[in-house]
């Protein structure tokens, strides 16, 4: 999902195989100059949606845990019966992290072929020592604080198994949106949640992934460790990054329930910047949604899901 400030294209939960993709591309000369404009380049990570089995507890977990605040209740467009809860910082820039609670969905797993877990920005290293405390305080699983590509990060998890990593913006360079933590949250300011990170995306083929994500979306490769490799679009940096993790031989496929994300959306600076983009997925043949109004912002969503 692609999306301006208010604006989102997706990639979200109808899968759409990356093998026919690639053959069309293949196809193709060139259908649309791989050389995105500058005023066109995605701007990062705008948003991720995800699923929660309550909204109750979704609510409780990331504002009494998490410090961040409650932007906007409301009501899935598809679905009138379903919550939209939207989360963010002081100023609503971001991060920006939305759920549904959909009525009697079951539980998701997490395996191949899924967007495995968002990322949240944190100001510093002792940050995270912070967090680490105040998640053993407060029962939240947690791993250790590790380093990725260079940062330092903490993995947790919510009540629904929900798959989160704080990371720290120390040194951190690229100019994604950042916020001041929520001014009323009993966080304490200097470690509080800051924007959106890396979001991790899990799947069999990184290969053709690869291919998708520089040729059409502008990305650049920027590493590997392991079986993680690194996208980088715009300036780069925390807020404008994708881990791409390679599955394991034989690992299952992921499905979709509580507990597992619906979507993440990539943001554009503007409406004339995200109708270039629903022509640029257009020309690449990819199916598309075409331009969605969610009031709070427009969408496209393009089929290039994993």
């Amino acid at each position: 999902m692609v999306s301006s400030m208010k604006k989102k294209i997706s990639l979200h939960e109808h899968v759409f195989p990356i093998e026919k993709i690639i053959k069309k591309l293949k196809k193709e000369e060139n259908p649309m100059n791989t050389e995105i404009e500058t005023q066109n380049i995605l701007g990062g990570v705008h948003h991720v949606t995800a699923i929660t089995s309550s909204a109750q507890k979704n609510y409780d977990f990331f504002t009494n845990i998490l410090g961040l605040r409650l932007a906007k209740l409301t009501v899935n467009q598809d679905d009138y019966e379903t919550y939209h809860l939207y989360f963010t910082g002081e100023d609503g820039k971001s991060p920006n992290m939305t759920f549904f609670d959909f009525k009697d969905i079951p539980k998701g797993m997490h395996g191949a072929n899924n967007i495995e877990r968002a990322s949240f920005r944190v100001p510093s290293d002792a940050s995270l020592t912070y967090w680490t405390e105040r998640f053993e305080k407060a029962h939240v699983k947690h791993g250790e604080i590790n380093v990725k590509f260079g940062k330092k990060t903490l993995e947790f998890e919510d009540f629904d198994g929900q798959k989160y990593q704080l990371i720290s913006d120390q040194d951190n360079t690229g100019d994604a949106a950042l916020d001041r933590s929520w001014l009323l949250s009993n966080v304490a300011p200097e470690h509080g949640i800051i924007g959106m990170g890396p979001v991790f995306v899990k799947v069999t083929d990184t290969y053709n992934l690869r291919i998708i994500l520089e040729t059409v979306f502008g990305f650049r490769y920027a590493g590997q460790e392991n079986n993680l490799h690194l996208f980088e679009v715009a300036n780069g940096g925390n807020g404008a990054a994708l881990i791409i993790e390679e599955a394991q031989e034989n690992e299952r496929y992921a499905y979709q329930g509580y507990g597992t994300i619906h979507h993440l959306a990539l943001g554009t600076t503007n409406p004339e910047t995200l109708n270039y983009w629903i022509e640029r997925i257009q020309a690449f043949r990819l199916p598309h949604s075409g331009l969605v109004d969610r009031f709070y912002f427009s969408s496209g969503s393009s089929g290039c899901s994993v």
